[in-house]
């Protein structure tokens, strides 16, 4: 409001300025007249008076048009900021009226077709939002689809025939049992073989299955709390160093720990490891993970042996940046190196 009763100042200091430059020439005209015409019967006193009547009549009619003309503007002003108020206050359906067509109404339709362009943008963003929430709801009923495939398929080829195979070396090792104890040694400890195997799958089929999120957990907790989990479940010993990333982005800790997720499952099902070392450091804005077994290893060169899980790593860590590197030698075990640039919440 400040700022509007400087508008009705100004307009009344102009017009009393104007006044005075008014009655300040014709007083300087009155005297160059008497200058001029020294008999013409003005005297000075008479000039003064003259002089003092016409200023005030200047100035009275400067000081009314002033405020007129200030109440006007501020009139209109004072609509407009009241309508921008509420244009901030996300009222974007009202509308300001103008009578005039001058430059305040001029900026008073602009103003108009402003209101009009934010709705309709608030609009687009509702439709966009309700479009985003379908498509999410359709992307995640394919992502449980296409998982829950993926798991019935192995299932299927993995441990279903590891349990059928267990059924029928069991039929028969019953048979022999009698007639020949040393075969149906032998076939038990097959039998023992691959229950082992079985169970290694079925333990790295449930790890899949473990929420990708974190649950408000750090990153550091959660791959600590996986880790644990699989010491008390498996047979495998653990090398760990988890260092913690602080700030680290949403999306950079879910791909992280779903890419350690994913490497621990391929070598439960895969390696006949008993020995993993996990490292998960920072170091000049980059973080640094390590897996690496001392498992069968193998060629990975040869495509018929390049995992499913292997290129989902590889994908989660393009992803987010990263680069991804893969060493593995038959009887030597597998090394997994990743780079990832450390990614702030703030960025």
């Amino acid at each position: 409001m400040k700022q509007m009763s400087s508008i009705r100042f100004w307009f009344i200091q102009t017009f009393l300025m104007m006044a005075f430059i008014s009655s300040l020439v014709l007083f300087i005209g009155m005297q160059i007249y008497l200058y001029i015409e020294p008999h013409s019967g003005l005297t000075t006193k008479m000039t003064f008076w003259l002089w003092l009547y016409c200023f005030i009549i200047l100035a009275s009619a400067g000081l009314y048009f002033g405020l007129r003309g200030s109440y006007l503007i501020k009139g209109r002003l004072g609509d407009i900021l009241l309508f921008v108020t509420t244009l901030r206050r996300g009222k974007f359906s009202e509308r300001i009226i103008t009578y005039e067509k001058d430059e305040i109404g001029l900026i008073s339709e602009e103003l108009n077709q402003l209101s009009e362009h934010f709705q309709e943008q608030v609009q687009s963003l509702q439709r966009l939002a309700e479009e985003k929430t379908e498509l999410s709801q359709t992307a995640r009923a394919a992502a449980i689809m296409e998982e829950r495939q993926r798991l019935a398929r192995d299932l299927h080829d993995v441990v279903s025939q590891q349990l059928f195979a267990l059924s029928m070396m069991s039929s028969a090792s019953l048979r022999l049992f009698e007639q020949n104890p040393e075969k149906a040694k032998q076939q038990l400890e097959q039998i023992s073989e691959i229950a082992v195997k079985a169970q290694g799958e079925m333990r790295a089929l449930l790890l899949h299955l473990r929420p990708v999120q974190l649950s408000g957990e750090s990153l550091c907790d959660g791959i600590v709390k996986l880790i644990q989990e699989l010491k008390q479940k498996t047979s495998l010993n653990f090398e760990a160093s988890v260092d913690e990333i602080e700030n680290l982005s949403k999306a950079g800790e879910e791909h992280i720990f779903r890419i350690v997720q994913e490497a621990l499952s391929n070598i439960l099902r895969h390696a006949d490891a008993s020995k993993v070392k996990l490292v998960l450091s920072e170091e000049d804005r980059y973080i640094h993970l390590f897996i690496g077994d001392n498992g069968k290893g193998f060629n990975i060169h040869n495509e018929r042996m390049a995992s499913y899980g292997l290129k989902t790593m590889r994908e989660r860590c393009e992803q987010i940046g990263g680069t991804y590197n893969i060493r593995s030698k038959e009887k030597e075990g597998t090394y997994i190196d990743i780079r990832i640039p450390a990614m702030r919440r703030e960025e």
